[in-house]
């Protein structure tokens, strides 16, 4: 006996392969109500929001070592708020980082000038003294500096506590090379560092 069954037909390949294409394309395609624009452009600056202080651009420029642009930013600072005090330390740590001594001395003193009881303003300027071996005034400006914060900041406490053994122990100086601790208002402390 004969079968006359009829031969099983397989989809090619090709259909197949054209079949799942489609149903993926299908799926991918968005149906929501979301168009995109019709500007390649990527979106512009929103305006609207508020920008970000230069004196806390400034800040977090000298805590990356950035003296440069730090002092470009508190410079820029200075033009829409005035020379304020926070701007006038900002201005001497900075120029202090990039190792111009003259010109931050001028700005520290100015700055404990007009804010005698700010210690982070007589901290740096400790910093500043130090950096010129002026050991005796830079431990009495320490010493200013931990009064007036009450002991509370451990960088004006270790600053202290160098300066007066680099004060009691004069031969120690060469030999031992110790990192002060400049500090900002509200931020922490950063180190100054000497830039080649």
């Amino acid at each position: 006996m004969t079968s006359s069954a009829a031969p099983v037909r397989r989809p090619s390949l090709v259909l197949a392969w054209a079949t799942v294409t489609a149903v993926t394309v299908a799926s991918c395609t968005k149906s929501d109500d979301i168009a995109l624009p019709d500007n390649p452009f990527p979106p512009g600056v929103d305006h609207r929001k508020q920008a970000v202080s230069g004196v806390e651009v400034g800040q977090r420029l000298m805590s990356a070592g950035e003296y440069e642009l730090a002092l470009d930013a508190f410079t820029r600072a200075a033009l829409d708020e005035g020379m304020t005090t926070e701007i006038l330390t900002g201005l001497g740590t900075a120029n202090l980082g990039l190792g111009r001594l003259g010109q931050s001395e001028t700005m520290l003193r100015r700055a404990v000038e007009e804010a005698p009881d700010w210690p982070e303003a007589w901290n740096n300027l400790g910093v500043l003294l130090m950096e010129k071996d002026e050991i005796a005034e830079a431990t009495a400006v320490f010493r200013k500096a931990y009064a007036l914060d009450n002991g509370e900041s451990d960088s004006i406490r270790n600053n202290l506590r160098i300066a007066l053994a680099k004060s009691e122990n004069p031969v120690i100086n060469t030999v031992q090379k110790e990192e002060f601790k400049l500090v900002q208002r509200g931020q922490g402390d950063f180190l100054i560092r000497k830039t080649p």
